[in-house]
């Protein structure tokens, strides 16, 4: 027993060597196999205290090899499950257990993974708790990673991030699901995946007010839609259908998007606030006179001729010739465009002519 940190100090000398590799990963596997056949022969404080040095030598030569690396990282996870089984049959002290663990971690952000649910009877309640305090004093005060910032994961980070990771999944914690998550805001995605985890758990106003934070951080790009979209779903759930379309007012906005005036429409059309307030939306994309406002109030005028009513007539021609003064030089080929579509209308058509359109 005593010999075989020896032997794996000398199988791992110059581990990138591929001079007797072969004879040598012979005895790194050899001694996986004699400490399997301990755990069943001479279990004890002894044992579990050789397959840590063992484990932390086979980490060590992970970090110090490029060749051989993977082997060297899956014979460290086989010995590390062989440790998991003696701390079951010998019980050592826990918070001792999870100092080592957590040490074992940090020190070796390359491998191996610790599996919680396999140190569940050895650790308990007292040594799994003192896992997550520390777990928790050392990653809180990392600095979290801003919208638009680009992640500087260094090994230290990255190996905490994995604990944490870990921790939560095991322990069915939202908290620390959440305190990983918040680490890292550097999209609105992110947001969005605070927001979910939030929602999904019963936590309803915390979700809606980590939307409101996603939607000012990514000003109408990148997740905003599916930012509006958990932000309706809940207020509507709410019963608050009026906060639903402010949501949606507040965004288009923001950033004018059709998908957004959709969203508005849907939700008001068939009330009385829908016309006043498309009115709103409209004469807003005229202040605005942006290249992308255009582009919105168009495809705008393009639904509505889809989905118009007789009494809507009129307003769709109105439109139009709000857009010519907008865009004069290209108005020429829209409405030609709009026309080519709508050939079957002569009532459209009449009335585009008596407008001198």
């Amino acid at each position: 027993m005593d010999s075989l940190p020896a032997t794996v100090a000398s199988a791992l000398v110059e581990a990138d060597s591929e001079t007797d590799w072969p004879a040598r990963w012979q005895a790194l596997t050899a001694v996986s196999i004699e400490l399997q056949s301990l755990l069943v022969t001479d279990p004890g404080p002894e044992l579990v205290a050789l397959i840590e040095q063992i484990v932390t030598q086979l980490a060590d030569g992970v970090a110090g090899s490029r060749r051989h690396r993977v082997e060297l990282a899956e014979l460290a996870h086989r010995v590390l499950s062989i440790h998991a089984r003696a701390c079951v049959e010998t019980r050592p002290d826990p918070i001792r257990l999870a100092d080592w663990l957590l040490d074992l971690q940090l020190d070796h952000p390359d491998a191996p993974d610790v599996t919680l649910s396999a140190y569940a009877d050895a650790l308990d309640d007292d040594g799994l708790a003192h896992y997550r305090d520390r777990a928790v004093e050392l990653f809180a005060p990392l600095p979290v990673i801003g919208f638009g910032e680009t992640g500087r994961y260094d090994r230290a980070r990255w190996a905490l991030l994995r604990v944490m990771e870990e921790l939560a999944e095991y322990s069915e914690d939202v908290d620390l699901q959440l305190l990983v998550l918040s680490k890292d805001l550097s999209s609105g995605w992110h947001y969005l995946q605070v927001a979910t985890v939030l929602r999904d758990n019963g936590r309803s106003g915390e979700a809606l007010e980590w939307v409101e934070r996603g939607l000012r951080a990514v000003g109408g790009r990148g997740a905003a839609l599916r930012l509006i979209d958990l932000a309706v779903e809940e207020h509507l759930r709410q019963g608050s259908p009026q906060r639903a379309v402010e949501v949606c007012r507040e965004a288009f906005f923001a950033r004018p998007n059709l998908d957004i005036y959709l969203k508005i429409r849907a939700l008001v059309v068939h009330t009385d606030e829908w016309p006043p307030l498309r009115a709103e939306l409209v004469n807003h994309l005229v202040q605005d006179g942006s290249r992308l406002a255009i582009e919105v109030y168009r495809r705008i005028v393009e639904v509505e001729l889809a989905r118009r009513g007789i009494e809507e007539q009129e307003l769709v021609v109105e439109w139009l010739q709000q857009l010519r003064g907008l865009q004069p030089d290209a108005f020429a080929d829209y409405l030609e465009h709009i026309k080519s579509r709508h050939v079957a209308d002569r009532q459209l058509l009449d009335e585009l002519s008596k407008r001198g359109l």
